[in-house]
């Protein structure tokens, strides 16, 4: 028996005795509660009793409290589990795991499954490592679901790294990886099945590798009906989730064929009003429903909250409280099948949230492992920074561009050109053709149509390709936004109102070795470095980059007109080609159903 399996045995025994003999008493007890149990779907007034990391016992736990008990009366207050969100990326926050952690944890989120799939595609293995080893250094609960293609779509998109199936023997294998995340390159189904059928092949050969050391595969079916959707889920091997389902419609579906739909509910991307659907409309089960983020930005978290607020709007759409609570307790510890987390009950983890008011989800203690780690919306607890080593900060491998490299050229003095068409809080986008001005051979950009230049410039160092086509809809009235995050593989995305700030703001992201730069007339309007990777920063706390990028955004709006709710957010997904409809990577415009490169000059 190897150390762990020992050490657990005399945990067991251990509450076993406190249970059992009159001498020994609980470390602490929630008094007086209402416990809402998301087993039965019941809420009653119930005392948690806890011994060390673990629930010994709910219920009248009066014998089991002794002169060194902490007693905590909670009368009036509600006993939940800690909340888990299945589906988040880090980088998307551009918060170590540490910094999002010190956000997260004083709302009631206990266990987070990150998926690390845009580091990833930057730094390959070695940083989705460096990842996991801040991870074991939190005391929350944090486990990861790893890519096993990156990139999505090779030939139409160029990454730092390249993973396949051969990385996953390195990878999986480690007890902080629950298993593969969402599997993009199988996305587009008949696309990738007509055009890229090796894709198949390898995330075949390691979705079944998955499966047989016990881990879990995690979809990504936008769209998907029928005969597409349905080879989607064998391709995950046994059950897999989806967490780019957006309407209700697809919903059904998914949760008839026992597909675990994770309704979205982030800074940019919110679905589950829609996806909520097929349950309050419908009728359908909701034990494979499941609340998730998957991309929120500072800022929300410590105005709203995290997981307590996703459940505070499914309540808002007519779901029960403790079936919404269900949703983010143990909806998700069934999918991935943790065994000690997700309820409270006899020997479990303590991961407990005390909630002071149910509608409102307000969440006035946190308990991780037994221990208060928060109180009225604070730490109780120091948790300390966690630097980065040097080697992932050193990403950007990209030479400063000049204004003929970036300019989009045509012939004569009128040009029918392609541009994506932004859709607001969603990564899909549209597709239309406008008639532009050309002067000197470039294509002018039109403010009064809102059609701006939106291009990729490939920043690995691998091709050094700048792909270009056209923006409408993202109402940006002067100057230019540069970032180094950009969906999936993290290329240097820009748009402007003019060639001469975009030079200088894709400029200016590559002197910061990453990050976010605005300029109008030359000048830096605001800017932010995120050297680890290009997508996240270790000289920030969560305050202080919530701060920093809620200015960037007043800047974004009251300086560049900008008018998109969280343009930094969507401007990075439209570079995401495993979205329809049209996108822009450094190999071109991409037309995702058709994976293939189309011309912007009509």
């Amino acid at each position: 028996m190897d150390a762990t399996r020992i050490k657990e045995a005399l945990q067991m025994r251990k509450m076993i005795d406190v249970l059992l003999d009159p001498n020994l008493y609980a470390d602490l007890v929630l008094k007086d509660g209402y416990f809402i149990n998301v087993i039965t779907r019941e809420i009653y007034q119930a005392d948690v009793a806890v011994k060390g990391e673990h629930v010994l016992m709910v219920g009248d736990a009066g014998d089991l409290v002794g002169p060194k008990t902490t007693v905590e009366n909670i009368r009036g207050k509600f006993v939940s589990p800690g909340f888990i969100d299945s589906h988040m990326h880090f980088e998307s926050a551009m918060l170590t795991c540490t910094e999002f952690s010190k956000l997260s944890i004083p709302t009631g989120t206990s266990t987070l499954i990150g998926d690390p799939h845009e580091i990833g595609n930057v730094l390959g293995v070695e940083g989705m490592k460096a990842m996991i080893e801040e991870a074991k250094t939190l005391p929350n609960r944090i486990r990861f679901t790893v890519p096993c293609a990156v990139p999505d779509a090779p030939g139409l998109e160029t990454s730092g790294y390249d993973v396949n199936s051969k990385d996953m023997k390195d990878l999986l294998p480690d007890p902080y990886v629950q298993g593969i995340g969402e599997i993009q390159s199988f996305s587009n189904i008949k696309p990738v099945y007509d055009h890229a059928p090796e894709l198949i092949d390898d995330l075949v050969a390691a979705v079944s590798y998955a499966n047989s050391i016990g881990k879990t595969v995690e979809g990504n079916a936008p769209g998907l009906f029928g005969k597409e959707l349905a080879a989607h889920i064998i391709s995950g091997g046994t059950h897999v989730s989806c967490h780019e389902t957006t309407t209700k419609e697809e919903t059904v579906e998914k949760l008839r064929y026992g597909v675990s739909v994770f309704m979205r509910e982030g800074s940019s991307q919110r679905n589950m009003a829609d996806c909520i659907r097929a349950i309050t409309e419908e009728g359908l089960d909701s034990r494979r429903a499941i609340l998730v983020s998957d991309d929120m930005v500072p800022e929300d978290l410590l105005k709203y909250g995290h997981m307590n607020d996703i459940i505070r709007r499914t309540i808002a759409e007519g779901i029960d409280p403790v079936e919404a609570i269900q949703m983010a307790t143990i909806n998700p510890a069934t999918h991935f099948g943790f065994k000690d987390v997700g309820v409270i009950a006899p020997g479990k983890r303590a991961d407990i949230a005390v909630i002071s008011d149910l509608t409102e989800m307000t969440v006035d203690q946190v308990y991780l492992g037994g221990k208060k780690f928060a109180e009225k919306g604070e730490l109780t607890v120091d948790i300390a920074p966690y630097i980065y080593a040097e080697h992932v900060k050193n990403s950007v491998k990209r030479k400063p561009v000049t204004k003929e490299e970036l300019a989009i050229t045509a012939s004569g003095s009128r040009a029918r050109v392609r541009a994506i068409e932004a859709i607001p809080d969603q990564n899909l986008t549209g597709g239309k053709e406008f008639t532009l001005n050309v002067k000197e051979g470039i294509v002018q950009p039109c403010l009064q149509q809102d059609v701006l230049p939106l291009l990729v410039i490939e920043r690995h160092g691998r091709t050094g390709k700048i792909g270009k086509t056209f923006l409408h809809g993202f109402d940006l009235k002067s100057g230019a936004i540069a970032e180094s995050v950009a969906h999936d593989t993290h290329n240097i995305i820009v748009t402007g109102t003019n060639y001469e700030d975009m030079v200088t703001a894709v400029n200016r992201v590559i002197a910061m070795n990453g990050g976010i730069a605005m300029i109008k007339d030359s000048k830096v309007v605001g800017d932010l470095p995120l050297k680890i990777g290009g997508l996240m920063t270790d000289e920030l706390t969560g305050k202080e980059m919530s701060e920093r990028v809620s200015e960037l955004s007043r800047l974004a709006k009251e300086v560049l007109g900008c008018g998109i709710h969280v343009p930094f957010m969507h401007l990075s997904f439209w570079s995401l080609v495993t979205s329809p409809k049209w996108k822009i990577t450094d190999m071109g415009l991409i037309d995702v159903n058709k994976f293939e490169v189309i011309p912007t000059i009509v």
